[in-house]
């Protein structure tokens, strides 16, 4: 059994291998997985590539971003502008927390956000069970700052425990789901503890000098994450933590990673102050994987064997990354509910996809519910968007890998993990509706007696050497002028 393990192990490394370059990595910010379960589970994780991202709670009602804007830092995204006295910080805490005595979403229909996503070629879910603000949507018996607490006006809906709801709907058409936890939680008395003001995002007092309060807080944590996963939610196939400030104290390699990602990224997180916030992840992860074997486990920013995939934010990374990754991104407005959001246009969301893909990285596309439990209209008109592109074209995206150079002008490139066939995204520029008649390639050699198609045709095209290495595709009239497709348009050779 041993061997067996071991050989399983090599095959899916080499599977995610094969069509990446050789690249040397001094300070990778990636520590691979070593239980065969998980690496079996993100291997094919890998081959979802396109899932759903909702952040929902009783800030929607506000349309404000989720949580920051009680944390005691200032961003110009998180300005305190609601509430009665909006410049009062205790006023508009306790105004901002009180909104859970009118949370009602009384049109939450999460089988009808399932069959859009469905549709749209969503393979996967992850649902904000608790964001930083510690407002819990799901019945947890560990606090009453919840959406099934009697004060909550929806507790008394039969789908009153949204978290198990949108997990029942989505795994009912087929969906991986994923509970998104915070982990720091700013309405716990044992992360903010009343007895000392907030200074930051951070723990507001020292748990290195108040052990038995931050004891507190990790069984706390613990106990509700043990929840989510212990049975009455159903199999969950990726935890997703968030809020990585929350760990060990850095060392010094990991302080000058993430001073180097802040740079990069001046959304990503900040150490303003260094407090050692161990939340013993390793053991929790331990618990967890004993009730759910092989679950994908993604504790993001926090360097270490727990990351089973890394998670850009907001941004696609400008060359393909050799370890598993997801760039998680907005659809319209914020993360959370914004009134009169607008969304990406089906040309720029459906490049976007073609380009995270041909990089090896699957999409977490964002999308925010109301307060009344809806997704806007303009949710659903970019969900179509997808669904009649990967109506024609999903067998280019799911469980392919990047193929070096990933892209040539604008040209994207992936192939089946398994060799058995290749495929070439023409990125149509904004306005342009006829394919050209000849597409060439210059860095892919096809065998001889390879064949070329154009998905949605079913028509075999001819196609000549060109170059050294490089190869063109003749099309002709009758498919240029009538694309199968819009904004991609995708040929497929098969060796």
């Amino acid at each position: 059994m041993k061997r067996l393990l071991q050989k399983q192990v090599v095959l899916i490394f080499i599977s995610f291998a094969t069509f990446l370059p050789a690249v040397s990595y001094s300070q990778s910010p990636y520590v691979p997985e070593t239980d065969t379960n998980v690496l079996k589970k993100l291997e094919n994780w890998q081959d979802l590539k396109f899932g759903l991202l909702m952040h929902w709670g009783p800030y929607s009602e506000w349309g404000i971003v989720e949580s920051w804007s009680i944390c005691p830092e200032e961003y110009p995204w998180c300005k305190r502008v609601m509430g009665s006295d909006p410049d009062n910080y205790n006023t508009y805490l306790k105004e901002y927390e009180n909104l859970k005595l009118t949370f009602n979403p009384v049109k939450f229909n999460p089988d009808k956000w399932a069959e859009a996503a469905k549709e749209a070629g969503m393979k996967y879910v992850i649902f904000t069970t608790k964001h930083h603000d510690g407002f819990c949507m799901f019945d947890t018996k560990y606090t009453d700052y919840k959406v099934t607490d009697k004060a909550c006006p929806f507790s008394k809906n039969p789908k009153a425990n949204i978290t198990k709801e949108i997990f029942k709907s989505f795994r009912n058409k087929g969906f991986w789901v994923g509970a998104y936890f915070s982990k720091p939680d700013w309405h716990s008395p044992y992360y903010w503890s009343p007895e000392f003001p907030p200074k930051d995002r951070n723990v507001n007092y020292d748990p290195e000098k108040n052990p038995a309060l931050w004891k507190k807080f990790v069984d706390y944590t613990h106990n509700q994450v043990l929840e989510l996963v212990g049975g009455e939610y159903g199999k969950v196939d990726i935890l997703w933590f968030d809020g990585g400030w929350v760990q060990k104290k850095s060392k010094e390699y990991q302080k000058r990673y993430y001073a180097e990602q802040v740079d990069k990224n001046p959304g990503g997180y900040v150490y303003t102050r260094e407090v050692n916030q161990d939340i013993k992840m390793d053991e929790l992860v331990s618990k967890v994987r004993e009730k759910q074997p092989g679950i994908i486990v993604v504790d993001r920013a926090v360097y270490g064997k727990n990351q089973n995939y890394l998670t850009p934010e907001n941004k696609v990374p400008p060359k393909a990354l050799p370890y598993p990754w997801e760039s998680c991104i907005i659809s319209g407005g914020g993360w959370s509910y914004t009134p009169g959001a607008k969304y990406k246009s089906g040309h720029d969301a459906i490049q976007m996809l073609v380009d995270i893909v041909a990089k090896g990285g699957n999409l977490l596309l964002n999308i925010g519910p109301s307060p009344t439990g809806e997704w806007d209209k303009g949710a659903y008109d970019l969900l179509k968007e997808y669904a009649a592109w990967m109506k024609v074209n999903s067998e280019a995206i799911y469980g392919t890998r990047a193929l070096a150079p990933f892209k040539e002008g604008n040209i994207c490139m992936t192939g089946k993990k398994d060799g058995s066939a290749y495929y070439f995204y023409y990125m149509a520029k904004k306005g342009e509706n006829v394919i050209p008649p000849e597409i060439t390639i210059n860095s892919f050699k096809p065998g001889k007696g390879a064949k070329v198609t154009l998905l949605g045709t079913g028509k075999e095209l001819n196609w000549e050497k060109s170059g050294k290495k490089g190869f063109k595709v003749h099309i002709p009239d009758e498919i240029r002028n009538n694309p199968p497709a819009k904004y991609v348009w995708v040929l497929k050779l098969t060796p």
